[in-house]
């Protein structure tokens, strides 16, 4: 007897936040639903005295941070990839305590990552102010290229992208006091690059009112800081204007552990620029892999003045559990910029980056602006937060709905495509935050065909993904480790379910160990689901070192069957 499997449910979208009527084609299939979500961070960090901050300021998957100051705001943008929504949008007035208020990319149309891989789609944004009015300039890597959207509120909504003329990647806004404008980014170098990873800074006029490129660009770095070395990646540029400098601030070295930022500086924008006598200003590539509290690959930082004249900057890093292998990707951290002899610095040579560190002189957050990341519980009685992405744009399908009646639950059409396709697969999830979390769920689901899969998936790319659920009459986990390993991921544990109902799933990580436990709805304790899961194989560093580990519930049909 055939059974008829629909990919999705076929409802309009605006981004994952609307709560959308179950639409009839949904009617047939075997749906997942998911009572809550909840996620604790374990073992307790010390608590941070009032007059110190935690770094990193917005753990777990936090690329390539940008920020602008607005009077006595400040707003932060990071990469998202081929995640949908994206481009998260963080408000804060001290600084240290971040709080989402929106996605910029959030309507179908605006990008499209149909068949894309977690690491293409939207890199690195920049995020500018100018004329009361909030700009963006960004990548959508085998999307598009080059685009600039733009809003009147940083919340949104943001204006559809305009594609821009020029290539590379890693364009910046710079808005000069005469009202003209430039971008600078990073591509090819002029002729033939001389070595792999020689890239070049160039600066190019940017018309803001017809919103299109100016022909002329001019060269202001090939190569990096000293081209006899044979620098490599040379990117994320910003320019500021200081007094009658112009300061060029660069990554240099790659995104893993020999990331590094470096400064340079002219009199005129468009060059010629010197490198700073400290470079680079910012590296933990030379210390001891060996000292306790480690925080690698630190690069591709922004930086902002405050109202008394200091100057704090963000940048990316990691926090590995061991060698270079985190479940968080990279996090975004925060630091005072210190000056000496004209020029900006983060650290000097031999320094590691501190967990904690004095606040700014900036007045203290209020309760309204503060954010408990170490705990968090959705049951879904209200639409989803703009925390929760998934997998590519949806188009014109979605594959979830949010019934907010009844004490809310979210139900999850199972999707053709599986998390290890390079489709649109039924999950939402939202980011690892912690090394050290758990994340537990109550599912219902009925599976009718062979292959019928509901649970939760911790996935880092679409070649490195844990899926723990139910699959026909029993509880399993799948483990994808590379593209060796079946689609939907190789079972590594199961355990039969002897009675029908929902069950409880408890998804619990520490470093680079996963412990899997289940049991049936609030009956007595949880059961563990087979040993410890090595999941160093999800480790970022394995899946090109773009995303971080981001769980929540996933459904996938089985094949069609006779």
């Amino acid at each position: 007897m055939k059974r008829s499997i629909r990919t999705c449910a076929r409802v309009a979208v605006a981004g994952l936040c609307a709560a959308v009527a179950m639409p009839a084609a949904a009617q047939g299939a075997p749906t997942a639903y998911f009572d809550h979500v909840a996620y604790r961070a374990l073992g307790g960090a010390a608590a941070t005295p009032p007059d110190r901050y935690a770094n990193p300021v917005l753990p777990g998957f936090q690329p390539d941070p940008s920020i602008v100051k607005v009077g006595d705001d400040f707003y932060l943008v990071t990469s998202t990839f081929s995640w949908f929504p994206g481009l998260p949008i963080y408000h804060s007035r001290d600084l240290v305590h971040w709080r989402q208020i929106g996605n910029a990319i959030d309507r179908t149309g605006m990008v499209d990552f149909s068949g894309l891989g977690t690491d293409r789609g939207l890199f690195a944004p920049a995020i500018a102010h100018h004329d009361g009015r909030f700009w963006i300039v960004n990548t959508c890597i085998e999307c598009g290229g080059n685009f600039v959207i733009t809003a009147e509120r940083p919340e949104g909504p943001w204006s559809d992208p305009v594609f821009l003329d020029f290539g590379g990647i890693d364009p910046s806004l710079v808005f000069e006091p005469d009202g003209s404008a430039w971008i600078v980014y990073n591509d090819a170098p002029p002729g033939e690059p001389r070595y792999e990873g020689h890239r070049a800074l160039w600066l190019q006029r940017f018309d803001p009112a017809a919103m299109r490129m100016l022909p002329e660009r001019h060269l202001l770095v090939d190569g990096g800081v000293d081209p006899a070395q044979q620098p490599v990646w040379a990117e994320g540029p910003h320019i500021y204007r200081v007094d009658d400098w112009y300061y060029l601030l660069a990554a240099e070295g790659g995104t893993a552990d020999q990331h590094s930022e470096t400064i340079y500086r002219s009199r005129s924008i468009t060059g010629p620029y010197e490198p700073g006598p400290r470079n680079p200003i910012l590296t933990q590539r030379d210390l001891d892999p060996a000292r306790p509290d480690r925080v690698e690959a630190t690069g591709h930082a922004d930086m902002v003045q405050l109202d008394d004249g200091s100057w704090w900057g963000v940048f990316l890093a990691t926090r590995p559990f061991a060698g270079q292998s985190t479940l968080l990707g990279r996090e975004t951290f925060l630091l005072p910029v210190r000056w000496e002899d004209g020029w900006p610095y983060f650290l000097k040579a031999g320094q590691s980056v501190p967990l904690s560190a004095p606040v700014p002189s900036l007045p203290a957050a209020g309760p309204g602006e503060r954010v408990d990341r170490s705990r968090w519980r959705d049951e879904f009685t209200t639409p989803l937060g703009p925390q929760w992405i998934g997998l590519r744009t949806p188009a014109s399908e979605q594959c979830w709905l949010v019934e907010s009646a009844g004490g809310g639950r979210l139900a999850l059409f199972p999707a053709s495509e599986s998390a290890g396709g390079s489709g649109k697969a039924a999950f939402v999830g939202r980011r690892l935050r912690h090394r050290d979390a758990e994340f537990t769920t109550r599912l219902s689901f009925a599976p009718d065909a062979a292959g019928d899969f509901a649970g939760l998936l911790a996935l880092m790319d679409e070649n490195h993904f844990l899926a723990f659920g139910r699959e026909g009459a029993a509880v399993v986990a799948r483990m994808r480790r590379n593209t060796n390993d079946a689609e939907r991921g190789e079972i590594v544990a199961s355990a039969p379910v002897t009675a029908p109902g929902p069950v409880d799933l408890r998804l619990t990580l520490r470093g680079g160990e996963a412990r899997l436990s289940w049991r049936k709805a609030g009956a007595g304790p949880f059961v563990p689901l087979g040993d410890a899961i090595d999941v160093e194989p999800l480790a970022s560093v394995h899946a090109g070192l773009f995303t971080g580990l981001v769980v929540g519930p996933y459904a996938v049909a089985g094949p069609a069957s006779e």
